[in-house]
């Protein structure tokens, strides 16, 4: 953790790039997987909306500080 993470305290902890980056990715990965399944009409039907999201997500994220 840098110093300046330190001095900014708690709110700095939670808005980190790193995980963030990683739960955006998982999402759109999720997605993707939906998309790409046989199984469920309902999955399916939600897929776009969950890479959406996912993109959007990333796209926010990766205006955050290291």
């Amino acid at each position: 953790m840098s110093a300046e993470t330190k001095k900014r305290g708690g709110v700095a902890r939670w808005f980190r790039r790193g995980p963030w980056e990683n739960a955006a990715t998982a999402l759109i990965a999720l997605g993707v997987f939906m998309l790409m399944q046989s199984l469920s009409i309902q999955l399916f039907s939600y897929s776009f909306a969950t890479i959406l999201a996912g993109t959007i997500g990333f796209v926010i994220v990766s205006h955050f500080p290291e």
